[in-house]
């Protein structure tokens, strides 16, 4: 068995010397949103030092023959790398960075050299086909008309998923930020290609790279650092405190996060350039190893910071008080996590005994529960109100900037600016960045407030949790599952309980916050009742539902009107923008009375259509199509060609006669229930013009 590796940027991997392919016996395609944003996050912030690489991981292949290679682990990132650069493609103006950027994706061929035109990677047989058509061959627009139930398979639903929330993660950015960020993507970020010619020989460099030769985590590396220079006693004994202190915060991945908040609080300076090994020792351990301080800084810093990191982890397990376990729970539910470097400050600062061996601040369960319980006043809790105050206005700081999509590199520079403030002992009104937020700030979260939430479910639950809080007047405790539901369907064309809707009143407020409301269960629950008296039923039915205010108040509507899902959005935004602090501005002015377009002309705010699918109407309303224009879909080999009509209200008229308000459910019912991607297949019959062609066209000057 022959073995290599080396070292490889990302554009010497995506080149002919490389054809990926997954093979059948591998899992499918797993990465959700949350995986693919945080590669994202994480390479804009390398980007932030272009000169500095970024390391992200191996690759384990076994050679097909020639430059054929089965992928054996990797084929998460390969994939979600795949998208991440076809976003990039998408949005790009320029001809020739788009050329670029597609020959990553795709080779382009070369009959002098007999170089065929083939994808860089092909999937397993049930998904490579969705992937090649999308992803690889420059098609995005389709899949911002697809829901879902247009899919097959749950990859690719996940890869659906992903493209939608990479493109509005990447959208908002300028051209040079996104031509900076795909020059870091191919001349910076390596990987290391590992490759064997035998299948058995790559699994067994797979269990030997994952389960017994792993390299030393972080944590290991400062743990042998600090321990060295004491003496063998001492030695001994600080590498077990030093276990039972960072054990219990978790895997690798939390520790390293640990240990990169520790450097931000402890140094003000965010690790950016992901060398964290190094600017650790240089800038934190050695000025203890110079000074014989180690065992100070273990049981002084080290203890407390890590029993913090696992009080934020689990605040309702604490004896914490509950105005700060509420803020803590609240906290957790965003996907951002720097304000964790400032909570951790807060938690430290507020209990002198923090950290104690002999002192938990966990509640005892079990056999322990005999023992006296630990008070806050046994660890010394002092400063309550600002501790409070931090995590109150912490919160209310990340939930704007959840909303305004502030890039990574801010919101580290928001927590270190907060951080140095407070170690300089700044009363809490006298820290700027917790006690002020900026008017376009505020306007930004205001308007995305008002917008659609299309495919962002997380999101959407998170702020009806905050509305129904304030409506509430306190921290709602919530049921074990609950999601984020809409109260009338996605689709009502063959429905009768929403008979005051028009087509276009419903696109536009069918995945507005006004729609939606919190339920115990799942998602899908709803989906088999498409009428809204059998909907209501269904989502006031169990008791855990009815603790939302919000959902609560379903009750009193016997019927879905446009009217009520108006006040329903208007209250919501109010409840919200009261629970932030941001619906009055300097003046006292109420901004939630104010509509989109006035807080849009008043503000640098500019709002953007991102992934967000497009309707019919909007695109008749913009001239690139016309009512009584045909579209046809024709397949020629299956002998099969259906028509379809648009009409004057903004829908496709099928030869049958019934009528839908996508291409996409046009084309499901044209082929019995099997048609997706309704943009790709449809055409204009005047110039054969294809709509997903018509469609980014009308996106692109929104």
């Amino acid at each position: 068995m022959s073995i290599s590796a080396k070292e490889l940027p990302l554009g010497k991997v995506f080149t002919p010397d490389f054809r990926f392919f997954i093979p059948s016996f591998q899992r499918a395609y797993i990465w959700k949103q949350e995986n693919i944003l945080q590669l994202v996050d994480d390479l804009r912030e390398a980007a932030a030092t272009p000169e500095t690489p970024y390391f992200l991981g191996s690759l384990i292949l076994v050679r097909r023959g020639g430059t054929r290679f089965d992928v054996i682990d990797g084929q998460q990132r390969l994939i979600s790398l795949s998208i991440i650069i076809a976003v990039l493609r998408d949005l790009e103006r320029d001809p020739e960075w788009m050329g670029k950027l597609d020959a990553l994706l795709v080779e382009p061929g070369d009959k002098l050299r007999g170089i065929a035109n083939e994808p860089r990677l092909t999937l397993r047989e049930r998904d490579a086909d969705f992937f090649r058509d999308h992803v690889q061959e420059n098609n995005l627009e389709p899949v911002f008309d697809m829901s879902d139930d247009d899919l097959t398979t749950g990859a690719q639903r996940n890869i659906m998923r992903n493209i939608k929330c990479t493109y509005d993660e990447l959208e908002h950015l300028s051209e040079d930020e996104r031509h900076a960020f795909a020059s870091y993507l191919v001349n910076q970020v390596t990987l290391v290609i590992v490759t064997t010619d035998d299948l058995d020989g790559a699994h067994r460099i797979f269990d030997v790279m994952n389960m017994r030769g792993l390299p030393l985590t972080p944590a290991d590396v400062f743990k042998a650092r600090a321990t060295s220079p004491l003496s063998p006693a001492q030695s001994d004994a600080y590498a077990e405190r030093w276990d039972d202190i960072i054990d219990p915060i978790g895997d690798e991945r939390e520790s390293e996060e640990f240990f990169g908040y520790l450097h931000l609080i402890l140094t003000h300076q965010p690790d950016t350039n992901g060398k964290l090994i190094d600017r650790f020792l240089a800038d934190v351990l050695q000025p203890h190893i110079d000074g014989g301080t180690i065992p100070a800084f273990i049981d002084k810093i080290l203890a407390p910071y890590a029993l913090a990191w696992r009080i934020i982890d689990h605040p309702s397990e604490t004896i914490l008080p509950a105005e700060a376990t509420d803020r803590l729970e609240s906290l957790d539910d965003y996907r951002n996590r720097e304000w964790r470097a400032v909570a951790m400050w807060t938690l430290v600062h507020s209990f002198s005994k923090l950290g104690d061996p002999e002192i938990s601040p966990f509640i005892r369960r079990g056999a322990r529960s005999a023992r006296r319980q630990v008070t806050v006043a046994d660890l010394g809790f002092h400063d309550a109100d600002r501790l409070v105050a931090v995590l109150d206005a912490l919160e209310r700081f990340t939930g704007v900037q959840t909303l305004n999509r502030t890039n990574p590199g801010d919101r580290r520079g928001f927590v270190t600016a907060v951080i140095r403030d407070l170690d300089r002992g700044l009363p809490l009104q006298s820290v700027r960045r917790l006690s002020f937020i900026p008017a376009d700030d505020r306007a930004g979260a205001l308007v995305r407030l008002h917008g659609d939430m299309q495919d962002d479910d997380d999101l959407v639950r998170l702020l009806l949790l905050r509305a129904n809080d304030q409506k509430a007047g306190r921290h709602l405790s919530r049921p074990r599952l609950f999601s984020a539901m809409p109260i009338m369907p996605l689709n009502i064309e063959r429905t009768h309980s929403y008979g005051d809707w028009s087509q276009e009143q419903h696109d536009h407020w069918v995945t507005r916050l006004g729609n939606m409301t919190l339920v115990q269960g799942k998602a899908k629950e709803l989906d088999d009742h498409p009428e809204y008296p059998d909907r209501r039923e269904r989502i006031l039915m169990r008791a855990n539902s009815r603790r939302f205010p919000l959902t609560d108040e379903l009750e009193r509507y016997s019927a879905c009107t446009p009217q009520m899902i108006q006040s329903r959005q208007e209250e919501t935004i109010r409840l919200i923008a009261d629970y932030w602090g941001i619906r009055y501005d300097e003046r006292s002015t109420d901004m939630t009375a104010k509509d989109v377009d006035e807080l849009i002309h008043e503000t640098a705010v500019k709002p953007s259509r991102g992934s967000r699918r497009v309707t019919i109407l909007q695109v008749m309303r913009a001239g690139l199509i016309t009512p009584g224009e045909t579209l046809v879909w024709e397949r020629p080999r299956k002998g099969e060609r259906w028509v379809a009509t648009v009409t004057e209200s903004g829908k496709f008229r099928l030869q049958d006669g019934s009528e839908y308000a996508s291409p996409t459910a046009a084309a499901r019912a044209a082929a019995g229930g099997k048609g997706s991607g309704g943009l790709e297949v449809w055409k204009r019959s005047s110039d054969g013009r294809k709509l997903s062609e018509i469609w980014k066209e009308f996106r692109q000057r929104s």
